[in-house]
This record gives structure tokens, sequence and C-alpha cells, in this order.
């Protein structure tokens, strides 16, 4: 009971803060959102987007699922939570920007590296959506360490979720049109630093804060 102690006191403080030294911000929200951002990101308790981010409420719509992944677009399956959460985000919404943060020690990722999935009732189908991104890490990297290979495929897997959202027609169409951008980043636990991914080098590389990513 320690812990929903604890989350209780953080829910009051947050609430002395929000409802009241910055009551103006809820008024404003209690009428709807209109953030410019989804961030599609792991379910993993160390990588908490809007803290990474320092982003207010109402400044990011949020996915989390086990190793941020973006399914293909299948219309009319079944229980479609990621896919009916981008079309909330883009057509309803209009968000700008969607990013794909994935991040170190990964566990959904490990679980794909080391065929753990098939010990599992949902994982294992789920994780399969990066699949190819294991394959590629196998092929082009297949005598290094463990650790190293998890943070391959960590990397990899993101790009394979950069590839899924442009199977969505509506949202090919607006990267095309310029009307909304993507990004895939990648936190690194151990080093507390954030990476982008880089289209012309092919590399994940070091954000620096005056760096413009559009």
């Amino acid at each position: 009971m320690k812990d929903i102690a604890r989350f209780i006191a953080g829910f009051e403080r947050f609430q002395e803060r929000y409802f009241g030294e910055e009551r103006e911000l809820f008024d404003k929200l209690s009428h709807g959102q209109s953030p410019k951002t989804l961030i599609v990101a792991c379910a993993d308790s160390r990588v908490d987007p809007a803290l990474l981010t320092g982003a207010e409420p109402g400044d990011v719509f949020v996915v989390r699922n086990v190793a941020n992944l973006v399914p293909p677009y299948h219309p009319g399956g079944d229980f479609a939570s990621v896919p009916a959460a981008l079309e909330f985000a883009v057509l309803s919404l209009q968000v700008e920007h969607i990013i794909v943060l994935g991040h170190a020690k990964c566990g959904g990722i490990h679980a794909l590296m080391q065929g753990l999935g098939s010990k599992t009732e949902f994982i294992g189908k789920w994780i399969s959506i990066a699949e190819r991104a294991r394959a590629r890490v196998q092929a082009e990297l297949p005598s290094k360490e463990p650790a190293l290979q998890d943070r391959a495929c960590e990397q990899a897997g993101i790009l394979v979720s950069l590839e899924n959202l442009l199977t969505y027609p509506w949202i090919a169409e607006r990267v095309q049109a310029g009307t909304i951008h993507l990004h895939g980043w990648y936190f690194d636990l151990a080093a507390g630093a954030l990476l982008h991914y880089d289209p012309a080098g092919n590399a994940f590389n070091a954000v620096t804060p005056s760096e413009d990513m559009v």
C-alpha cells in the first residue's frame, strides 16, 4: 500500500499545482485538447515520454505499448488499439509530428531476440511485428554479443515502426504533403542520452539542444 499512498500524495501535489497555481491551463484543457505531437512509446515504467520531454498536460498525445511498436495497416483488424489511436491523433487532432520513442534495455525486444515470445500468450504475437528487425540484426551482426544485438534490434525496431506508419494511407498522404513529420528517437537509459534517427546517414545520432529535426 506504500506505492498507492505515494501516488495519492503525488496527485495532491499535481492538484495543488494545476488546479491552484496554474488553474488557467486546466480551465483551457477542459474545453478540449489540441496537441501537435503524437508519441508512440514503450510501456516500460522507466521511460515516461512526458517526463523525458518536459511536456505539460495537453502537449503530447501518447500511445504506449510493449516495445513501442506500430503494426502495419490492416483495415478491419480486431481490437486495433494502436491503429485507433493513430487514426484519432491524425484525423481528429491533426497532429503535425509523430515520434516513435524506443529505449535501451527494452524487455520486449530482448524477448524477441531470445525467442522468449513463444512461451507467452500475447507478447509473442505482438513483438513479432518487429521480426524483420530481429532477422536483420542476426544477419548483419551474427557474432556480436547479445547486449549489442539487443541494442541494434531496439533501434531497428524503431525503423520498422516508422516504415509501418507509412502503410497507413492517411499518414503517408500527409507525410508526402509535408503536414506530418515522422521522427525516430532512442533513449539510452545508462547514458541518459537521447538519440534521433538521421535518414541521410542511416544512423542514430545524439540530439543537440539547438538542432532542428523537422
